[in-house]
């Protein structure tokens, strides 16, 4: 009896709008949310529909995917000569598949790259690389890749990136 007491006491004693009657904030809500703004800060958690310029321009930048449009479009031109296995756009993690280059036939190759942030900037891609190679007995095995590789890869997909944002603002 006392638990029902106390859940009865907590509910709210003003009846909910049916789904119906439901329609677009009161000018006085929408006010208030005007003027809570965020709670994290500039860069935060954006709270009632208010936004800086500066976050409005990163999601301009990010081209209605979750992550920089630029650096999006140069990984994929970038890595076009392996299969990709899977690709999310949203959460900015491309896939490949393993690549056996022609002239390495007893090698394979395996990419992903994880795109970090909405804006355009040195350290918004990361690129992991592995490698397998043939053992003589013809299973693959893992084997070590030189870091080299996967600096040199981001580099390419950054230098991509740059050329496509002053193509961009060119036109």
């Amino acid at each position: 009896m006392l638990l029902l007491a106390v859940l009865a006491g907590c509910t709210d004693a003003t009846p909910a709008k049916p789904p119906s009657e439901a329609g677009p904030w009161e000018p006085d809500e929408a006010r208030r949310r005007e003027d809570t703004g965020t709670i994290f800060g500039g860069d935060g958690l954006t709270l009632y529909g208010s936004r800086s310029r500066e976050a409005k321009a990163r999601q301009e930048d990010a081209g209605g995917i979750g992550v920089n449009n630029y650096l999006w479009r140069a990984s994929l031109d970038t890595i076009d000569f392996m299969p990709v296995a899977s690709a999310d756009p949203f959460g900015g993690l491309i896939t490949t598949d393993w690549y056996q280059p022609a002239e390495a036939p007893s090698e394979r190759f395996k990419l992903q790259v994880l795109i970090r942030d909405k804006t355009l900037r040195a350290d918004g891609v990361k690129v992991s690389v592995w490698r397998q190679a043939r053992s003589e007995g013809g299973e693959w095995l893992d084997a070590a890749v030189d870091p080299q590789t996967a600096t040199a890869l981001e580099d390419r997909i950054l230098t991509r990136a740059r050329q496509l944002r002053i193509a961009a603002n060119s036109e």
